[in-house]
């Protein structure tokens, strides 16, 4: 039997660039504010090195200290909190997570009457952050039927985070492109933005070749990753063999009866190493 991991699969360059962040700063017990990636079993190994997890309700006790934002940012409130108590920022936010930060502000501060809608996981760190950069006046939305309720008489520019399912959120951007134009008459109040990552973007299509070519698809993700949750949907769609693990011990040996190929798969945020211990168990069977 053939097991082959994803070439495309691991982390994103801005879940890279924090994890690197973080060993760098290990030494010093760097303080990180929130899940420094939706994979618990990475951030035990950072908590092993040196890495402390935090959230807002301990910032007093990091006063003087050093606290890393993870890549997927923070609003304005929470730098200003830091600076109050005197916490050394060490800013880890994804360039295309700040990127997607400023153009909302930019577009919140040109009118504030403008309706700002962000396609995304109401609560999620990364939304909390866009939201963040509009005082909390931008509307999240998840769905079509959350789209259908919106007042579109004021001039709408819609923004997604960065790690949303591409199609869908394509759907609902036709959807209120035309509910605007059939309102106004025109498109001059409606505008859009591709603000979902390229590496996410990238994945599907790749993704969904890889679960063609393998008679069975283990998906290594944790249960709290959006990334993880959307892409093993596409798995699924795509490959009916395939099945969701967060570790070795969730390998069922009687997945693989009468299977050739495996192919294993990961969300943004799981690291290498777990996937290569997930490989190391299939073999083994």
């Amino acid at each position: 039997m053939k097991v082959e991991i994803d070439k495309y699969a691991g982390f994103c360059f801005g879940v890279t660039r924090a994890i690197q962040e973080a060993e760098k700063n290990s030494e010093i017990e760097i303080a990180c504010l929130g899940q420094i990636v939706h994979n618990a079993k990475e951030e035990e190994r950072l908590n092993k090195l040196g890495m402390k997890t935090v959230s807002k309700k301990d910032f007093p006790s990091l006063s003087g200290k050093k606290m890393m934002i993870r890549a997927h940012g923070e609003p304005p409130e929470t730098y200003l909190q830091a600076e109050k108590l005197k916490i050394q920022i060490i800013d880890a936010t994804c360039p295309v997570v700040l990127k997607l930060q400023q153009r909302i502000k930019e577009y919140y501060n040109l009118n504030k009457n403008n309706s700002i809608i962000i396609y995304g996981k109401k609560g999620h760190a990364e939304v909390n952050g866009l939201v963040g950069q509009t005082n909390g006046q931008a509307i999240v939305i998840s769905s079509i039927e959350e789209a259908e309720k919106l007042d579109i008489y004021k001039n709408i520019y819609l923004f997604s985070q960065t790690t949303s399912d591409y199609y869908k959120y394509q759907e609902i951007l036709d959807f209120l492109e035309e509910k605007s134009k059939n309102f106004h008459g025109n498109n001059e109040h409606f505008k859009a933005f591709q603000t979902i990552c390229p590496s996410v973007k990238n994945r599907i299509p790749k993704l969904k070749s890889f679960c063609l070519a393998h008679d069975i698809i283990i998906f290594v993700s944790d249960p709290n990753s959006s990334n993880g949750k959307m892409l093993f949907s596409i798995c699924k769609e795509t490959n009916q063999n395939s099945h969701f693990v967060t570790s070795p011990t969730d390998i069922d040996k009687s997945w693989f009866i009468n299977s050739k190929t495996v192919g294993i798969s990961g969300a943004t945020s799981t690291p290498l190493w777990l996937m290569e211990n997930i490989k190391k168990e299939i073999i083994s069977l």
